[in-house]
C-alpha cells in the first residue's frame, strides 16, 4: 500500500478496518499515495447575511473543508451523516473514471441514512484544476455543505506559469435569507423561487473577506461559482485577471478587468499586487439580472496604508454581447502539459467523426398545476430504487432506456425517470438550444467536453461551419445564453450513469435533468470499477449483497 500524504481527523478503529480492505482489494487506486478525509455533516447556526439561518456544517466549518491532492492521489473520504434526514455529497467536475459509484447523486448511489455514514474512494486520476464539492439531495445546496477541490500538478509536470506567492479560493453564489427547507417547501408547492437576497463570498456577505498579499508579487485565485440560480461577475478594483485554467484545462493567457463565472463553473486567474499600497475591493456581482446584488471582499497589500480609494468598481450588468465575446476568447492552451507530460493539443479532437448529434433543448411547463422544468420536453422525477443499482442488479421496471429522446418534440411537458441510452467509445455532438429568455448553465459527470461552438438563435446543421476545431477550451460546465445555443464533442470514455442536468439548482430539483447511461458489452473491470463492497442499498434494491471487489 502507498503511504498516507495526509489524514484528517482519526478514523474509527471499525472504518479503518473497513477501508484496509477496499484499499487492499481494489485495483484501481494502484501505487499512488493516499489522503484520508473523516467528515461530520450537521445542521448548526449560521449568519451569513446577518440573519439566522439553519445552515449544514463539515466539521462545523461553513464553507466546508477544503480538499487539496495531486493528479492520481487516492482520495479517501468518510461521511457521517449527523443530519435527521439522508445526505449525499457529489463532486462537481471530478470525472470519478470507471466509477460512478462514487458520483454522490441520487441516481447512482443510496443516500446516506441518518446517523450512518459511508466512506468515498475516490481517485483524482489524471486531472488538475479547480472544482467544488456540493451536497446534491433535498435542495439542500441552499444550506451550505459546500467547499473547494484543489488536484495539483505533480511535481515533474510543468505548469505553464511561475509558482504563485499564495493561492487562495474564492467560492462565490447568490444566497437566500430564507432556510433552504422553505425554499424546498415553495418548490414543492408549485412555485418558483423568488429573486435571491444578496450574494456571498466564501460564505460571507458584505467586506466578510480579506485576502492579503505582499506588494509585487503574483497570486492565483480559484474562483467558482457555487450559487442556485445566478451568473456572477468578479472584477479585481485597480488590478486585472490573468486567466490560466478552467475546471482542469490550462488556458490562453489572456488578461480580463472582470470575468463572468456562470453557475457551477471554476476558473484560476493570476493577479499581481503591482498598485499602490492601499487596500482594494474585491467586487462580485450578479449578471443578466434586472436587480443587481453585488458583495465586497478586500484586496489587502501588508503594507497598505488605508481603505480603498473610492467606491467598489461596477461591471457590466446585462450586456450579452460581451459576455458571448469574452466565452469565444477563452480558449485551450495547446502548448501546456496537462495532467500526463503531453501537450494539451495531442488529442485532435476536431478531426474526429462524431457518431451521434443530441440536441437538448429546455421548457418550462406546467404539469398538473404545478410548475416544473423539462428537457426534450421531459421533466425527470426520481425513481424508488437509484438508476445504477437497479441497473446493475437488473431490476426491471425502475426505468426504461430511449426514455428521452435525442431531439426537441416541442410538445406538452410530462414526468418520467428519463435515462438515455450511449455505448462506451461513441463520438458525440451535443448542442444545449434555449428557446427561453433565461441564463442557464449545464454539467455532465463523469467527463469533460469542448466547447466547439455558441450562438445567438436556432442551431443548424450550417451552424457547425462556425465550430471551433482547434483550440476549444474542454471544461465540465457550460453557459447557454437566452435564445442561443451552445454546442460541444464529448468523447463517450467513461462507463456508468451519468447526470447531465441544469445547474440551476431550482430548475434541476423540478426535473431539468437526466440520466446518460454509457455501456460496454465487455462487462470488464477495465472498462468500469466493480460495485463497492461498502456499497449503500436501498429501494427494491435493500436487502441484497454486494459482490466481493
Amino acid at each position: 500500500m502507498a503511504t498516507t500524504r495526509t489524514t484528517t481527523n482519526t478514523l474509527p478503529a471499525s472504518s479503518s478496518i473497513l477501508l484496509l480492505l477496499l484499499l487492499s482489494a481494489s485495483s484501481v487506486l494502484a501505487d499512488d499515495p493516499y489522503r484520508f478525509f473523516t467528515w461530520n455533516v450537521t445542521y448548526g447556526d449560521i449568519w451569513p447575511m446577518g440573519v439566522k439561518q439553519q445552515g449544514i456544517l463539515i466539521n462545523s466549518q461553513f464553507p466546508g473543508p477544503q480538499i487539496e491532492a495531486v493528479t492520481n492521489d487516492n482520495v479517501i473520504i468518510n461521511v457521517f451523516n449527523s443530519l435527521p434526514e439522508p445526505f449525499l455529497i457529489s463532486w462537481n467536475g471530478i470525472q470519478q473514471r470507471r466509477s460512478s459509484w462514487q458520483d454522490g447523486v441520487y441516481g447512482t448511489n443510496c443516500p446516506i441514512p441518518p446517523g450512518r455514514n459511508f466512506t468515498y474512494v475516490m481517485q483524482f486520476k489524471d486531472q488538475i484544476g479547480s472544482f467544488f464539492y456540493f451536497p446534491s439531495l433535498a435542495f439542500h445546496k441552499a444550506a451550505g455543505a459546500f467547499g473547494g477541490i484543489r488536484v495539483l500538478s505533480r511535481p515533474m509536470i510543468p505548469v505553464p506559469f511561475p509558482p504563485p506567492a499564495g493561492d487562495f479560493t474564492l467560492l462565490i453564489g447568490d444566497w437566500y435569507k430564507a432556510n433552504h427547507s422553505s425554499l424546498r417547501y415553495m418548490l414543492d408547492s408549485g412555485r418558483d423561487l423568488p429573486f435571491p437576497d444578496g450574494v456571498l463570498i466564501n460564505g460571507r456577505g458584505l467586506s466578510g473577506n480579506a485576502f492579503t498579499v505582499d506588494q509585487g508579487r503574483t497570486y492565483r485565485f480559484r474562483i467558482c461559482n457555487v450559487g442556485l440560480t445566478t451568473s456572477l461577475n468578479i472584477r479585481f478594483q485597480g488590478h486585472t485577471m490573468k486567466l490560466v485554467e478552467v475546471e482542469g484545462s490550462h488556458t490562453l493567457q489572456n488578461t480580463y478587468s472582470s470575468l463572468d463565472v456562470h453557475l457551477a463553473q471554476c476558473y484560476s486567474v493570476l493577479v499581481t499586487a503591482d498598485q499602490q499600497p492601499l487596500d482594494y475591493y474585491i467586487v462580485v456581482s450578479t449578471r443578466f439580472t434586472s436587480k443587481v446584488l453585488s458583495t465586497t471582499a478586500i484586496l489587502h497589500y501588508s503594507n497598505s496604508a488605508g481603505r480603498p480609494a473610492g467606491g467598489p468598481p461596477g461591471g457590466p450588468t446585462i450586456q450579452i454581447d460581451w459576455s458571448f465575446n469574452q466565452a469565444r476568447s477563452i480558449r485551450w492552451n495547446l502548448t501546456a502539459s496537462g495532467p500526463r507530460p503531453n501537450p494539451q493539443g495531442s488529442y485532435h479532437y476536431g478531426l474526429v467523426n462524431t457518431t451521434r448529434t443530441i440536441r437538448l433543448a429546455s421548457s418550462a411547463p406546467v404539469i398538473n398545476g404545478k410548475q416544473r422544468y423539462a428537457v426534450n420536453s421531459v421533466s425527470f422525477i426520481p425513481a424508488d430504487t437509484p438508476l445504477k443499482v437497479a441497473d446493475f442488479y437488473k431490476i426491471s421496471g425502475v426505468f426504461s432506456l430511449g426514455s428521452i429522446p435525442d431531439s426537441p418534440t416541442f410538445g406538452g411537458g410530462y414526468l418520467q425517470t428519463s435515462v438515455m441510452a450511449a455505448n462506451f467509445r461513441d463520438y458525440v455532438e451535443i448542442v444545449f438550444e434555449n428557446y427561453e429568455n433565461t441564463m442557464q448553465s449545464w454539467h455532465i459527470d463523469g467527463y469533460s467536453f469542448w466547447i466547439v461552438g455558441m450562438d445567438g438563435g436556432q442551431w443548424s446543421s450550417a451552424s457547425r461551419k462556425n465550430y471551433n476545431l482547434r483550440d476549444a477550451v474542454a471544461r465540465c460546465t457550460v453557459q447557454v445564453y437566452p435564445k442561443s445555443w451552445s454546442a460541444i464533442y464529448m468523447p463517450l470514455d467513461n462507463v456508468g450513469m451519468w447526470n447531465v442536468r441544469s445547474e440551476n439548482w431550482a430548475r434541476q430539483y423540478l426535473g431539468q435533468q437526466f440520466y446518460l447511461r454509457v455501456y460496454s458489452p465487455a462487462n470488464s473491470w477495465r472498462d468500469e470499477n466493480p460495485i463497492p463492497r461498502n456499497a449503500l442499498l436501498c429501494g427494491r434494491a435493500a436487502g441484497r449483497r454486494t459482490r466481493p471487489l
